[in-house]
């Protein structure tokens, strides 16, 4: 694996960078994401569904 490619994977895993966060479907890490990562009862991780 390249390292790019190492480091893509490393950030997604990392919840304080923005890749972990648009892999996830949202456009940036949300404002509020240590209260999603510490509370997941009242928080999604995933963006809310537009209908």
């Amino acid at each position: 694996m390249a390292k790019h490619d190492d480091d893509n994977h490393a950030n997604q895993l990392n919840p304080n960078n923005d890749a972990y966060w648009e892999s996830r479907g949202w456009d940036e890490r949300p404002e509020d994401w240590e209260d999603r990562l510490n509370d997941p009862d009242e928080y999604s991780l995933f963006p809310p569904v537009e209908r």
